[in-house]
């Protein structure tokens, strides 16, 4: 995915979430392309995890 206002990958932020409270435990920023098998390896194990597009200062 391209980010056409920038010309540039699409890039976001994906926490992983305590399982008790929700809070977030540590996060990463990664490309489009990587957020799929992400997603995919949490669900496998039943982790919880947050997505947002990151900020440019998240690079």
């Amino acid at each position: 995915m391209e980010d056409q206002t920038k010309g540039e990958a699409m890039r976001f932020e994906i926490m992983r979430l305590d399982d008790v409270d929700g809070t977030a435990v540590d996060s990463t920023v990664v490309d489009a392309a990587s957020v799929k098998q992400i997603v995919q390896q949490a669900a496998a194990v039943g982790q919880r995890i947050y997505i947002r597009p990151a900020d440019t200062a998240a690079r």
